[in-house]
Protein backbone atom coordinates (compact mmCIF):
# COMPACT_ATOMS: atom_id res chain seq x y z
CA UNK A 1 0.00 0.00 0.00
CA UNK A 2 1.55 3.23 -0.90
CA UNK A 3 -0.42 6.50 0.78
CA UNK A 4 0.29 10.22 -0.21
CA UNK A 5 0.74 12.15 3.06
CA UNK A 6 -3.22 13.48 2.79
CA UNK A 7 -4.07 10.19 2.82
CA UNK A 8 -1.79 9.16 5.85
CA UNK A 9 -2.93 11.94 7.26
CA UNK A 10 -6.65 10.64 7.50
CA UNK A 11 -5.52 6.78 7.95
CA UNK A 12 -4.06 8.14 10.94
CA UNK A 13 -6.05 11.13 12.30
CA UNK A 14 -3.31 13.22 12.06
CA UNK A 15 -2.85 16.23 9.38
CA UNK A 16 0.15 17.04 6.75
CA UNK A 17 1.80 19.69 8.74
CA UNK A 18 1.31 17.04 12.05
CA UNK A 19 3.40 14.47 9.60
CA UNK A 20 5.78 17.02 8.06
CA UNK A 21 6.93 17.93 11.87
CA UNK A 22 7.32 14.56 12.81
CA UNK A 23 9.67 14.07 10.08
CA UNK A 24 11.80 17.25 10.31
CA UNK A 25 11.90 15.72 13.89
CA UNK A 26 12.98 12.58 13.24
CA UNK A 27 10.35 10.80 15.04
CA UNK A 28 9.11 9.68 11.71
CA UNK A 29 11.71 8.45 8.99
CA UNK A 30 11.87 10.09 5.71
CA UNK A 31 9.41 9.20 2.97
CA UNK A 32 9.62 7.51 -0.21
CA UNK A 33 9.44 10.48 -2.99
CA UNK A 34 7.92 10.17 -6.53
CA UNK A 35 7.75 12.63 -8.78
CA UNK A 36 8.34 15.21 -5.60
CA UNK A 37 5.63 13.35 -3.84
CA UNK A 38 5.91 11.73 -0.43
CA UNK A 39 4.89 7.79 -0.44
CA UNK A 40 4.11 5.79 2.88
CA UNK A 41 3.36 2.29 3.45
CA UNK A 42 1.67 0.53 5.97
CA UNK A 43 5.11 0.93 8.50
CA UNK A 44 4.17 4.94 8.48
CA UNK A 45 0.35 4.13 9.03
CA UNK A 46 1.26 2.16 12.13
CA UNK A 47 4.58 4.44 13.48
CA UNK A 48 2.48 7.65 13.32
CA UNK A 49 -0.26 5.60 14.83
CA UNK A 50 1.81 4.99 17.52
CA UNK A 51 2.66 8.51 18.27
CA UNK A 52 -0.38 9.94 17.52
CA UNK A 53 -1.66 7.37 20.55
CA UNK A 54 1.13 8.59 22.50
CA UNK A 55 0.68 12.28 22.28
CA UNK A 56 -2.82 11.83 23.38
CA UNK A 57 -1.67 10.25 26.16
CA UNK A 58 0.36 13.26 27.19
CA UNK A 59 3.83 11.59 26.68
CA UNK A 60 6.36 14.64 25.36
CA UNK A 61 7.92 14.26 22.40
CA UNK A 62 11.71 12.93 24.26
CA UNK A 63 9.53 9.93 25.73
CA UNK A 64 7.86 9.21 22.61
CA UNK A 65 11.19 9.25 20.73
CA UNK A 66 12.39 6.59 23.65
CA UNK A 67 9.32 4.60 23.21
CA UNK A 68 9.97 4.29 19.64
CA UNK A 69 13.36 3.25 19.75
CA UNK A 70 12.21 0.65 21.87
CA UNK A 71 9.36 -0.90 19.71
CA UNK A 72 12.00 -1.18 17.15
CA UNK A 73 14.94 -2.86 19.48
CA UNK A 74 14.69 -6.20 19.51
CA UNK A 75 17.62 -6.19 22.39
CA UNK A 76 15.87 -4.50 24.96
CA UNK A 77 13.18 -5.46 27.46
CA UNK A 78 9.37 -4.24 27.16
CA UNK A 79 10.39 -3.17 31.37
CA UNK A 80 11.44 -0.23 30.10
CA UNK A 81 8.50 0.94 27.95
CA UNK A 82 6.10 -0.06 31.17
CA UNK A 83 8.93 1.59 33.52
CA UNK A 84 8.69 5.43 30.96
CA UNK A 85 4.60 4.76 30.97
CA UNK A 86 4.48 4.62 35.13
CA UNK A 87 7.13 7.55 35.34
CA UNK A 88 4.48 9.07 33.55
CA UNK A 89 1.64 8.25 34.72
CA UNK A 90 2.70 9.45 38.44
CA UNK A 91 3.43 13.41 36.69
CA UNK A 92 -0.11 13.08 35.30
CA UNK A 93 -0.96 12.31 39.01
CA UNK A 94 1.10 14.69 40.98
CA UNK A 95 -0.18 16.94 38.25
CA UNK A 96 -3.50 16.36 38.81
CA UNK A 97 -2.75 16.94 42.63
CA UNK A 98 -1.74 19.93 41.60
CA UNK A 99 -5.08 21.33 39.22
CA UNK A 100 -7.16 20.42 42.25
CA UNK A 101 -5.05 22.31 44.90
CA UNK A 102 -5.69 25.21 42.07
CA UNK A 103 -9.14 24.34 41.80
CA UNK A 104 -9.72 24.38 45.36
CA UNK A 105 -7.64 27.42 45.90
CA UNK A 106 -9.89 29.16 43.21
CA UNK A 107 -13.25 27.79 44.28
CA UNK A 108 -12.48 29.31 48.32
CA UNK A 109 -10.85 32.97 46.46
CA UNK A 110 -14.58 33.22 44.82
CA UNK A 111 -16.68 32.28 47.66
CA UNK A 112 -15.05 34.51 49.65
CA UNK A 113 -15.71 37.63 46.83
CA UNK A 114 -19.26 36.07 46.85
CA UNK A 115 -19.88 36.83 50.03
CA UNK A 116 -18.56 40.47 49.91
CA UNK A 117 -19.49 41.12 46.23
CA UNK A 118 -21.81 44.02 45.58
CA UNK A 119 -22.02 43.80 41.87
CA UNK A 120 -20.96 46.99 40.93
CA UNK A 121 -18.63 48.75 38.66
CA UNK A 122 -15.17 47.11 37.99
CA UNK A 123 -13.35 49.72 38.99
CA UNK A 124 -14.55 48.17 42.53
CA UNK A 125 -14.49 44.88 41.73
CA UNK A 126 -13.70 42.48 45.20
CA UNK A 127 -12.03 40.23 43.03
CA UNK A 128 -10.01 42.28 41.10
CA UNK A 129 -8.95 44.32 44.34
CA UNK A 130 -7.91 40.63 45.95
CA UNK A 131 -6.22 39.58 42.79
CA UNK A 132 -3.89 42.52 43.30
CA UNK A 133 -3.55 42.91 47.04
CA UNK A 134 0.74 42.10 47.78
CA UNK A 135 1.36 39.73 50.46
CA UNK A 136 -1.21 37.42 49.16
CA UNK A 137 -0.79 33.83 47.58
CA UNK A 138 -2.96 31.30 46.52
Amino acid sequence: MMLKIGELARETGTTAPTIRYYEEIGLLPAPRRVRAQRHYGDSDVRRLTFIRRCREFGFPIEQVRILARLMQDDDRSCTEARELARAHLAAVREKLLELRALEHGIAGFIEEADAVCQGGLAADCVVLDKLAEPGTTK
